[in-house]
């Protein structure tokens, strides 16, 4: 009986080791895959865009996806179809997916605020891509200088109409920082030119046929205008239709983004400029910066991406 019970504490004793060691192991397997994870191949990052209805995002998303592929890091796109409802869902989906890193392009400034939270609890970071966020913690912002932007806008309409004129302004999607920031850097420049008044100004929620259908209510009881500052080139493009439907080709139309058909129709002559971004730069900068930060480095919170006034001759 002694030997048969030193024979089962001895059992005993070797299962228990087998057991500790197996723990052990199953620790250092974490430990391991957690530093695997920080290996560039492995890192998960999500893009959520406001809207791929508008060439300038898409020029966006194909820079981060071509900054994404050389990296070797996988790069999951989704679309908000400019629905802060949708985006907020998007990335609550990311999160389940469990990315590593969130950059996000808001719909709407204020509402993306509950998205980032979320991401926030879940201890992923967020970048935000030229729109910024009104809460939340975001670790960079990387956009164009949107006042600057504005202010250059407002300058060659000074330049424009030395004799004066009235201006019609067509703003973005109300909530947005890019229609905030590019109404007040051109507002700081315009209204302090005697000669110059804004005479309407509406949203058209950086839409194409939107900037058509507001640009032609606007011209029923406004058509004594000399210029128009549209937040950005869909919208701009969408004034022009109307304004040629009425034979005002005299009109002088600036846009934002230098998007392919506003570059295109500056040149034509159709338009008068465009205040340009770079946004295959700002996505391609978007996904570098995403790298940096899941390697533990320092980023500056604003990466700016500079701006510069395409016009015809």
């Amino acid at each position: 009986m002694k030997k048969l019970g030193s024979i089962l504490m001895v059992l005993m004793l070797g299962l228990s080791v087998l057991l500790v060691g197996c723990s052990l192991e199953g620790g250092t397997k974490t430990t391991s895959g957690d530093q695997a994870k920080k290996k560039e191949g492995d890192m998960k990052i999500g893009l959520s865009i406001s809207t791929l209805n508008n060439p300038f995002f898409v020029t966006l998303k194909e820079g981060a996806e071509k900054a994404a592929k050389e990296a070797n890091v996988e790069l999951t796109v989704v679309d908000a179809q400019n629905d802060s409802a949708k985006q907020i869902s998007d990335i609550e989906d990311l999160i389940q997916q469990g990315v590593d890193l969130i950059l996000v392009n808001p719909t709407d400034s204020s509402a993306i605020t509950a998205a980032i939270e979320s991401a926030n609890q879940a201890n992923i970071p967020v970048i935000t891509v030229d729109r910024s966020a009104d809460g939340g913690k975001v670790v960079a912002h990387i956009a164009s200088d949107n006042v600057a932007g504005g202010k250059m806008a407002g300058e060659f309409l000074i330049e424009k109409l030395k004799d004066g004129g009235n201006i019609v302004e067509l703003e973005g999607i109300p909530g947005s920082s890019a229609a905030r920031e590019r109404g007040e850097g051109f507002h700081q420049v315009i209204d302090k030119a005697s000669n110059l008044k804004v005479v309407a100004k509406q949203a058209a929620d950086f839409d194409r046929a939107k900037g058509l259908s507001v640009m032609e209510n606007i011209l029923q009881s406004q058509s004594d205008i000399q210029a128009v500052f549209a937040h950005n080139d869909e919208m701009a493009l969408g004034a022009l239709e109307a304004l040629e439907a009425r034979g005002m080709k005299d009109v002088i139309v600036v846009g934002f983004d230098a998007t392919e058909d506003a570059v295109k129709a500056v040149k034509e002559g159709k338009m008068a400029a465009t205040v340009a971004q770079k946004p295959e730069m700002i996505g391609e900068m978007a996904v570098e910066t995403a790298l940096k930060v899941l390697n533990g480095e320092k980023v500056d919170s604003f990466i700016p991406v500079p701006l510069e006034l395409v016009k015809g001759n």
